[in-house]
């Protein structure tokens, strides 16, 4: 991939403009209409397509928890290692008050949300029964022509 198409290519993740990135990797391209066709073209170029792609991939992981991250934080809570900024109000005095912050630990609640929603992720609280298994369903059509309810 030549330095130019690498420049289209990050410019095109910044915004998914393709014809702007086109712009910006080749100045010299100052009709809208030519840039527009250009830039389809760079992005079924396999190089570009396969750059940009590695790139969206990397955005996504970086900004997606996965369900390690999910487990750990629900049981930071669960245990109340997990701590939150709030801000509360305190009176000094002669109607006066003061916003301060402070950080506190899962309350009563919280924890037990972290402590239900782990439960379902193991099963462990199940209202219904769970039947795994297979088996075999034979349908027989085995009525004799003379005695069926039909009068045709």
């Amino acid at each position: 991939m030549t330095e130019k198409q690498k420049r289209f290519a990050d410019e095109y993740l910044i915004d998914l403009n393709a014809t702007r990135a086109y712009k910006v990797a080749y100045p010299n391209v100052r009709k809208d209409d030519v840039a527009k066709a250009a830039a389809s073209r760079m992005l079924t170029n396999v190089n570009v397509k396969n750059y940009i792609d590695e790139q969206l991939q990397e955005i996504s992981n970086a900004k997606i928890a996965n369900a390690t991250e999910v487990m750990e934080y629900l049981t930071m809570v669960l245990r109340g290692e997990s701590k939150a900024e709030m801000v509360v109000v305190e009176g000094c005095g002669d109607g006066y008050s003061e916003a301060k912050r402070i950080e506190k630990a899962p309350d009563e609640k919280e924890r037990l949300k972290a402590a239900e929603l782990l439960g379902k992720r193991y099963g462990i609280f199940t209202d219904k029964v769970k039947v795994e298994g297979s088996s075999v369903v034979q349908i027989l059509d085995n009525i004799p022509k003379g005695d069926s309810n039909d009068k045709t």
